[in-house]
Order: structure tokens, then C-alpha cells, then sequence
């Protein structure tokens, strides 16, 4: 899809009667940055970085204040901090490492990447007795470790590790991924691939599973009903450049619980279609509709290690897909509870299944009336959706990053939707629906009046409603619907056969 140079940003849609209100707060080029329904900005902690940024109880936001730069980086955070409302920072870790690159003088860094989560909170997102702490408790840190695991590549890897700290800042629990690298069910092909490239980042080393977000369960209905592999404080997590989801024991450490990465494995993963380079993999918190089951923004894209092929000459990245799905499924069965993908978006052929496409970053939250709030990441595109895919509400980033004084992109790693009662310090104001204008009367002020096409001219025999080749048109052929485009006519129940191959 080509992407316009001018186009409507900020809110484009609400519908206040069918949307979950709240504040949403998102990582932007200007910092951390809170919105109201109608997209006025409430509050910017101006310079807070976010990886991403998480709102608590009281107003308080967690983030970052800088990033390690240099060839020897990737995606290093310097520390995690809690500010208050008046940016004042109230806690901070910054311990994880004692970092000593070349030519740079010694300094601790957090190395904290793409996740957290403070106790009292199970995904990072609001539900219904969820309460996260703001004044002490425990907080878990996704991080980077360099080491060698000659069992993986003789290549310096960049190894995922997960930390819990407490609020002093003493690290009490630590998990790193690369110990448990037969636990991750790697066929020979993909372990010959990731020996010769894991990933590789030039001097940083190779970012071999690139896990870009955990979280404990929480509290259940599979542990209630005797699977130890959901205990609430076991930790699920994916690994998007392995194409891996899993849960790992907090008592043990062992994978106990995994899908991927080959998701041919059996008739059940087959059904569910492969899920490439995802983001957001989480439980869906006791409390909110679709409780117990997965949910996670399957962004498509590539991912994945494995025999070469056309699209993959040297085995990495050897899984693509050009759309985005997100789904909810049973952990247990992999049935497909509830699912967003381009036909739900309204792409009815296949060769528009890019136009809801994110290929890296991305999120979706599940709000308490039912709605699923999407992040489609790449495109700065914020939408809630209704179990029937009613976007009721949509926001567009209008700030982008800018590198050498051009604009790069407007991108947005993961926005949350809290309640209004979490942020007491912010003036509640009127909010009204927002109505999107028609798109054939749309303009740019002063460009064009936008009203009406001009002359019209009829065509002698032509019915203009009847035959108009550049626009769909139902018709009845019994009970199925069928759609016209040009001179081709295709059942919509063979769109669905098309998009379900697809997804196989």
C-alpha cells in the first residue's frame, strides 16, 4: 500500500458509546506521551524514552531516560525509572551490568529491552483487581547478556535474560535463555542455520531469539484446574526472530510449555497457522472477557531459522507473510477463539491483505468491556476494535522520528488504555464522538471545495448503479453472497477457503 505524504493524524474516529474510555498513553518522538478519547494530549513527560512506556495507579509512568549508543549496542536501555506526575524520578535501576565499551569510559547500565513488569500487575495492562505497586514491590526486566554458547555458534551472542529486581534494586532472580537452548525445539536445519548466522548485529553480536515481551500468568483457570504449567508466577514470553511462544517455570526455569517453532508440528498448530515475527504474546488476565485464553499480534513479516529457500537464501528468515493477524486462542485445544485479521478489517481480496499489515513492533490489549485495543505499530495507527471488528475508535500518531533533519517514521512500540481513576491529577474534559468525514468529499482546506465529481455525463444504455467496473456489487446466488470486481465474479465463501490456505 502506497502511504500518503499528507493525511488526516490524531483521532479520526470515536464512538463514545461503544468505546472503552480511558486514557492512552504510547512511546513518541516527543516522549511519553498521554491522550484523551478525542486525542488531546493530557500530559508528555517530555524526553522519556519508552521500551515501552507503562502507566500505574497514581499517575505514575515507567521508562527510560537514554539508550547505550555505539556498534557495540542494540537496543540497550541505559536504566528503567518510575517519574510522578511532575517527572520527578521516584525509583530507578540501572544495575544489571558494569558495561565497558572500547574507547568508552566504564558505566552500570540496566540493558533493559522491550519489557517489565511491576508486581502487582500480571500483563502491564489494567484489568479488574489488578494492582500494580507504585511505592515498593518487586519488578521484572527483560535484558540483554552478551556470552558464547558453543552449543548455539562460536559467534558472540546477544542472549536474552530476564531479572527480577526488588525495589532497592538488588536482583533476586535471573533466568537466561541460551541455557535452555535444547528446550526450544530446533530441527537440525534450523541449529546448522543459527550456528553460522544467529542473528548477527556486526559488533553487538547475533540477537539469536530477540524475546520482546514476558509476563506471569497470573491467576487462571488452567492452574484452577490442575495444570501446573500456568502457575501464576510462570512467565510467557516470545521470541519473534525464532518465530517461538512459550512459558517458562519460574521454580525451574525449563520451557514448560511451547509453541513453535515449526508450527507444521502437528494437525493442531497446522489449524492455527504459522505465527511469524510476533509481538505481545500474553494471557488474558482473569477479570477481562476472553479470560485464560492467548492473545498476541501475530505481525506476519519474516521471522524464523531453517532450510534455505526462494525468500530465504541463507535459512534466516526463512517464514514470511505479507498481513497481520491478531488472535485469540485456547492455550490448550489452539482453537481460534477471536481473531482480527485483513478480512475482519474489510480487505475482501487477498491482494489487500497488506493494508493491515504491521511487520515488527505492534500490540493488543483486551480492554473490560470486550473491545481489543490494537497497535499496529509500523504505521503510528492506534484502533479499538469490538468483538464484531467495529473500529470505534482510531488515533494516528502525528509525530515522527526524524534522522538527519528527514522524517524516518511515526512508529508506535505499544500503546496501553487505562481507566480515568488512575490518573486523578488530570482534568476530566467533554468528550464528543468523532464522526470520520466521507473520503470522496475529504480535501485539505483550500484545495478543494470537495463537493460533488463535476459534470456528469450518462452513457447511452448504461445503468451507472448496475455496471460500474471499478466498484464492488452484491448479488444472490442462494444463500451465498458473491461480489463482482471488473469482469471476474467470486464467491465470498472462496475468499474465506483463499485466506484460510493463506494462513496454512
Amino acid at each position: 500500500m502506497g502511504y500518503p505524504s499528507v493525511f488526516p493524524a490524531g483521532t479520526t474516529i470515536y464512538n463514545k458509546d461503544k468505546a472503552y474510555s480511558g486514557y492512552t498513553i504510547f512511546p513518541s518522538a516527543k516522549g511519553a506521551l498521554l491522550i484523551d478519547m478525542n486525542g488531546d494530549e493530557v500530559q508528555l513527560w517530555a524526553g522519556l524514552g519508552g521500551f515501552p512506556n507503562k502507566i500505574l495507579p497514581g499517575g505514575y509512568v515507567l521508562g527510560t531516560t537514554g539508550s547505550r549508543k555505539g556498534k557495540f549496542a542494540y537496543q540497550d536501555q541505559i536504566d528503567l525509572v518510575q517519574v510522578d506526575w511532575d517527572g520527578k524520578i521516584v525509583w530507578k535501576f540501572d544495575r544489571t551490568e558494569r558495561v565497558a565499551d572500547p574507547g568508552t569510559d566504564p558505566v552500570y547500565m540496566a540493558r533493559q529491552h522491550h519489557d517489565f513488569q511491576r508486581e502487582g500487575s500480571t500483563t502491564g495492562y489494567y484489568y479488574p483487581g489488578g494492582e500494580p505497586k507504585t511505592d515498593g514491590g518487586n519488578t521484572l526486566i527483560l535484558t540483554h547478556e552478551n556470552r558464547y554458547n558453543r552449543e548455539i555458534s562460536d559467534k558472540l551472542l546477544i542472549d536474552d535474560k530476564i531479572i527480577e529486581v526488588d525495589w532497592e534494586g538488588n536482583i533476586v532472580w535471573s533466568w537466561r535463555a541460551s541455557d535452555h537452548f535444547d528446550e526450544f525445539g530446533f530441527d537440525e536445519a534450523a541449529k546448522n542455520v543459527l550456528s553460522r548466522n544467529p542473528g548477527l548485529h556486526g559488533a553487538a553480536g547475533g540477537d539469536w531469539l530477540h524475546i520482546n515481551s514476558m509476563s506471569t500468568l497470573g491467576e487462571n483457570k488452567w492452574f484452577d484446574a490442575g495444570d501446573e504449567r500456568f502457575h501464576p508466577d510462570n512467565i510467557i514470553f516470545d521470541a519473534r526472530n525464532a518465530n517461538i511462544l512459550g512459558i517458562i517455570s519460574k521454580k525451574t526455569g525449563e520451557v514448560v510449555y511451547r509453541l513453535g517453532p515449526d508450527f507444521n508440528e502437528n494437525d493442531q498448530t497446522k489449524k492455527l497457522g504459522w505465527i511469524i515475527g510476533q509481538h505481545h504474546f500474553h494471557l488474558i488476565p482473569k477479570g477481562l472477557p476472553g479470560e485464560g485464553d492467548f492473545l498476541v499480534f501475530d505481525n506476519g513479516g519474516e521471522g524464523g531459522y531453517g532450510n534455505p529457500n526462494p525468500g530465504a537464501l541463507t535459512g534466516v528468515n526463512n517464514a514470511r507473510r505479507d498481513y497481520s493477524r491478531v488472535l485469540q486462542f485456547n492455550p490448550i485445544t489452539l482453537e481460534i477463539t477471536w481473531q482480527y485479521t485483513p478480512l475482519e478489517a474489510g480487505w475482501l481480496l487477498f491482494t489487500d491483505a497488506s493494508k493491515f499489515y504491521s511487520s515488527y513492533i505492534s500490540a493488543a490489549q483486551r480492554l473490560p468491556n470486550g473491545n481489543t485495543l490494537i497497535t499496529e505499530g509500523s504505521d503510528g495507527r492506534l484502533i479499538e476494535v469490538t468483538p464484531d471488528h467495529e473500529i470505534v475508535w482510531e488515533y494516528i500518531n502525528p509525530y515522527f522520528n526524524r534522522i538527519g533533519g528527514k522524517f524516518t517514521n511515526n512508529m508506535v512500540y505499544r500503546a496501553y488504555r487505562v481507566p480515568y481513576e488512575w490518573v486523578p491529577q488530570a482534568e476530566r474534559r467533554e468528550l464528543k464522538s468523532i464522526v470520520p468525514p466521507a473520503i470522496e468529499t475529504f480535501r485539505i482546506p483550500g484545495a478543494s471545495a470537495g463537493a460533488g465529481t463535476g459534470r456528469v455525463t450518462a452513457v447511452a444504455g448504461v445503468d451507472p448503479q448496475k455496471s460500474t467496473p471499478t466498484r464492488f456489487q452484491d448479488k444472490t446466488d442462494g444463500e451465498d453472497e458473491r461480489i463482482d470486481f471488473c469482469v471476474a465474479s467470486v464467491k465470498k465463501s472462496d475468499l474465506e477457503q483463499v485466506d484460510k490456505k493463506r494462513q496454512e
